[in-house]
C-alpha cells in the first residue's frame, strides 16, 4: 500500500502538470481568469468544490504541523497551488515512513513543522500568480 500511494501522488503531480502546462499553452491563466467562462455558475461550483477540499486538507495539515510558522506557510502553498502542494506534503509524510512502520504514522504523525518545503512552494506560487 505504502507504494501504491507514493506511485498515486506522484502520478498526480505528472497529472497536474502536464494538465497545466498544457492549458497555459493554449490560454494564459490570466486571460482565463478576465474571460466570461470564469464567471460561468459550474466553473464557479466546481472552484469552490476544489477550494472546499484544499481547506479541509489544510486542517489537517495544521493538526499535523505543530510548528505555527509550517502551517502558516502552507496555507498559501496549498490555496494557490492546490493538488501540487498537497501532493508534495502526502509524499514528504510517505516517504517518511520507514520499513516496517505501520502506514497509520503518515496520518497521525505530528510534525516538528519544518519550514522548507512550505517555504520553496508558497514562493514558487506566489511567482506563478504575478507572472500571470
Amino acid at each position: 500500500m505504502l507504494w501504491f500511494l507514493r506511485l498515486l501522488f506522484i502520478g498526480i503531480i505528472a497529472a497536474m502538470l502536464g494538465a497545466t502546462v498544457t492549458a497555459s499553452l493554449a490560454q494564459p491563466l490570466g486571460e482565463f481568469a478576465r474571460g466570461p467562462v470564469i464567471r460561468d455558475p459550474w466553473v464557479i461550483a466546481t472552484l469552490a468544490d476544489a477550494y472546499f477540499a484544499f481547506l479541509t486538507f489544510y486542517v489537517w495539515m495544521v493538526w499535523k504541523e505543530r510548528r505555527l510558522a509550517a502551517a502558516v506557510l502552507w496555507f498559501p502553498a496549498v490555496m494557490l497551488l492546490g493538488n501540487f502542494a498537497m501532493s508534495a506534503y502526502m509524499l514528504r509524510e510517505l516517504f517518511a515512513v520507514q520499513p516496517g512502520e505501520p502506514l497509520q504514522q503518515v496520518f497521525t504523525r505530528r510534525n516538528e513543522g519544518r519550514l522548507i518545503l512550505p517555504g520553496a512552494l508558497t514562493t514558487v506560487a506566489v511567482g506563478v500568480y504575478l507572472l500571470a
